[in-house]
């Protein structure tokens, strides 16, 4: 029989549940496993809607536990992924066949492979007793892992450490026995050396204690290993500072005192306004680092104190006035100390030597700490060798061959003095690279100043060029047509090119210039002036050619015969705030904002797309000779149908004056109806327009019977004329269920004059007798919170009692 055919057998009866023929294969597979026809038990399926599945994958996803077992104990691999990367195990939890998952599980199939969607069996199956069991299966798989990693470490085993070590999922090296020793104490009682310097590698602290309360060092059996965990503990002293973070009062130049989330960590000073914000790493407000940073107190003040940076800024902090404040100021104080000493030590020989490379400027900037520790070390082993070379000394003397002692001695004593000249060479250098860092650290400070000057010099001669720019572009002397006050037709001698505006400034010329010719008009009108050839240039637009007349090119023109007056010498505002509350048509603006164009002139500007009437003439149907008007007529609809989003909307312009639109959408499903109406007030303020909408919006639920109205809050747009552009909502909104009585009142703040309570909500959800069931507040442009009413309330009422206090300090 070919062996294509007892794979399909197999996978049949995989796929059936028979378990007999499954049995008789694998009895087949058995006796003839040197035959020409061997039966493989993990082949795959060929078909599209199983393509790679293998017998176990079949039988795991219909829930043929018998089956299943079968091939288990014949030895199919229980962890085979197939096209998608599912394993027999992601079949089964996906199917909800609990037996089968955990028939799987005790033949040790794995619950932590993903497959080619990036999920593990667990993120298939809703399951909960399949996910409970699944978890325990991932616990015990990592615990299995961890008992590994402490039977190494005591056995000493390096290459099964470093392999459990090089896993993409990392056992804890801090995994405890029953005695609580870690892996680093298991090695260390057992004086496994390289398992201890490879576990300190990979970030195991020797700092942790058992259940006895002994360290790593205490366990240590030998001096080697004694002296690798002290060298370790003093390095992790010098590169870790403990991170701080907490609530504290800063103040700034224009808000005064505000209630910040201070964090201080490896060096840097950073603040926020909340503390999820910190947990999360969004919208820091600000931070700095450290470098050489110091802090001064106010002696008549037990909260305040004040930390300025190495590039001259201060930050002024206050600690709450509670009856600890000065331990808790003294806590924040020591904290920037040590930050302070950890940032100095670790980034300034860094920030000095950037672009220089990387090998050498780790190598030339070794910080002058590095060189005391390795000072000390050499210091204990010179000690160390003086005492073996004493004892070595009494040994010898006592030693009966005179002859052999007196070579011994002296080359103990050579020894000795050499460590001693080894030390204090080590002693020089590390003098001369102090003085070297304090030449270093004034160097930066002077380069510091340097560039701080230089850069204020740029920006102040930035600021000069570009108000010199804008006074030469303002002052700019009139040609000599516009001193002379001659007429120059669209058809100029200058080489720009012509519009066809111009041929209509012709005829603007006064009678007295033609007097004495007939039909003066259109003879001007054919009137050309003589032209050089070199004075013509390139025309055309929207494809046009350059006309011919007289058998003379003629080009049109691009830029006005006469130069504007600059607008930068007047103030618009100057002109429109002694217009505020007037009509828009009683307002009339200087002559220099108008362009040197008579409006005759400009009449033919009608004219400049000339190739959409021709466009329109060639149109066969009328639908096409048609546009949108930007402003709506009264009549106009609007229908818009999106299946993907699965919504239906129809809108109108029910009045023209005033302008009212109104709206209707409903779902595709019958599951919403949503329709209001839109009337805008607008107000025009100087330098804003306010637009207080008067329509209602409704929103109907036919599944609960219910129906939603507000209205929207008032809209303002800020520095229309000078100034960055920026919108704020304000005013009340109450949102109305009329099936229950419910309603959600919201107040949306004006932002005020510091901005302090820009895009600011806050509100209540009410049921019908008014009792407050839920507080809401936050800012619309990111997110709202929903909070108890009590402690919304305490919350407000802690805020205004700190604001009054701050008051009553200053």
């Amino acid at each position: 029989m070919d062996t294509g055919d007892l794979d399909d057998q197999l996978l049949r009866h995989a796929k059936e549940g028979d378990s007999s023929g499954v049995q008789g294969l694998l009895r087949l597979m058995v006796v003839d496993q040197s035959g020409p026809h061997t039966l493989n038990i993990n082949c795959r399926s060929r078909k599209e809607a199983s393509a790679g599945w293998t017998s176990l994958h079949l039988s795991s996803h219909l829930g043929h536990k018998e089956v299943v077992d079968d091939l288990l104990k014949a030895g199919a691999h229980v962890n085979l992924q197939d096209n998608m990367g599912d394993t027999p195990l992601h079949k089964a939890a996906a199917s909800g066949q609990k037996e089968v998952v955990l028939l799987l599980l005790r033949y040790d199939a794995c619950a932590q492979i993903i497959n080619g969607t990036a999920q593990i069996p667990k993120d298939v199956t809703e399951d909960d007793e399949i996910i409970t069991m699944l978890e325990a299966a991932e616990r015990r798989a990592v615990r299995r892992k961890e008992e590994n990693l402490l039977q190494a470490a005591r056995e000493g085993d390096v290459s099964t450490l470093s392999k459990l070590l090089s896993l993409k999922e990392v056992p804890d090296v801090h995994c405890r026995d029953l005695l609580g020793n870690t892996p680093l104490h298991c090695a260390a009682y057992r004086g496994q050396e390289h398992c201890v310097v490879k576990l300190l590698k990979h970030g195991a602290s020797h700092s942790l204690m058992n259940k006895h309360g002994q360290t790593a060092f205490d366990l240590a059996c030998t001096d080697e290993l004694r002296q690798i965990l002290s060298a370790s503990a003093l390095k992790e002293s010098s590169s870790t500072v403990q991170k701080l973070e907490g609530s504290l009062w800063k103040s700034s130049r224009f808000l005064g005192w505000r209630y910040h989330w201070v964090v201080l960590e490896n060096g840097n000073l950073s603040w926020y306004h909340r503390r999820a914000d910190a947990l999360s790493g969004v919208r820091k407000l600000g931070s700095r680092v450290l470098t050489r940073a110091y802090y001064t107190i106010k002696p008549w003040s037990n909260c305040f104190f004040s930390v300025r940076c190495f590039d001259g800024t201060d930050h002024p902090f206050k600690v709450t006035s509670t009856t600890n404040s000065i331990a808790t100021r003294r806590k924040w104080l020591d904290a920037f100390d040590a930050h302070s000493a950890y940032s100095s030590r670790h980034c300034s020989q860094e920030q000095a030597m950037v672009g220089d490379d990387e090998e050498e400027g780790d190598e030339d900037s070794m910080a002058a700490d590095n060189l005391t520790r390795a000072l000390q070390v050499a210091s204990a082993c010179q000690l160390k060798l003086e005492s073996e070379v004493s004892v070595f000394s009494s040994m010898v003397k006592n030693e009966q061959n005179q002859a052999l002692a007196v070579p011994l001695l002296l080359k103990a004593k050579q020894t000795s003095d050499l460590s001693a000249e080894t030390c204090t060479a080590l002693q020089t250098c590390l003098a001369l690279l102090s003085k070297q860092e304090e030449v270093w650290n004034l160097n930066l400070e002077q380069e510091l100043e340097k560039n701080k000057a230089l850069t204020e010099a740029l920006q102040t001669l930035t600021t000069e060029c570009h108000t010199l720019e804008s006074f030469s572009r303002g002052r700019k002397s009139p040609t000599l047509s516009a001193l002379t006050g001659d007429f120059y037709d669209a058809e100029s001698d200058s080489e720009s090119e012509l519009s066809l505006s111009g041929f209509l400034s012709v005829a603007s010329r006064s009678y007295e210039e033609d007097e004495g010719r007939d039909t003066p008009l259109f003879r001007s009108l054919r009137r050309r002036p003589t032209r050089e050839p070199g004075a013509m240039s390139e025309a055309g637009d929207h494809g046009d050619q350059a006309a011919h007349c007289n058998g003379v090119v003629k080009k049109h023109r691009s830029s006005l015969p006469a130069p504007m007056f600059s607008r930068n010498d007047i103030s618009i505002w100057s002109i429109l705030k002694k217009c505020i509350g007037m009509e828009l048509s009683k307002i009339a603006m200087p002559v220099m904002f108008n362009e040197p164009l008579s409006f005759l002139q400009r009449l033919a500007e009608y004219m400049e797309h000339t190739y959409l009437l021709k466009q329109a003439n060639a149109s066969a149907d009328s639908w096409e000779r048609t546009g949108k008007p930007f402003n709506p007529l009264l009549g106009e609809t609007y229908e818009l149908i999106r299946d993907d989003l699965g919504f239906r909307w129809v809108s109108e312009q029910v009045s023209h004056h005033p302008p009212v639109s109104a709206f209707h959408a409903e779902g595709l499903k019958e599951d919403f109806l949503f329709h209001g109406s839109i009337y805008p007030k607008l107000k025009f303020w100087g330098k804003s327009v306010e637009a207080e909408p008067k329509g209602v919006m409704t929103l109907e639920l036919p599944k609960h019977n219910e129906a939603y109205t507000w209205t929207n809050p008032t809209c303002c747009v800020h520095n229309i004329i000078v100034g960055q552009l920026w919108i704020e909502q304000y005013g009340n909104v109450e949102v109305i269920n009329h099936k229950t009585g419910e309603r959600c009142s919201l107040m949306f703040k004006p932002c005020g004059l510091f901005g302090k309570e820009l895009h600011k909500v806050e509100g209540y959800i009410l049921d019908k007798s008014k009792k407050k069931l839920c507080a809401i507040y936050g800012k619309w442009t990111e997110c709202l919170y929903a909070v108890d009413p009590a402690a919304f309330e305490a919350h407000r009422k802690a805020d205004k009692k700190s604001a009054e206090e701050k008051k009553s300090k200053q």
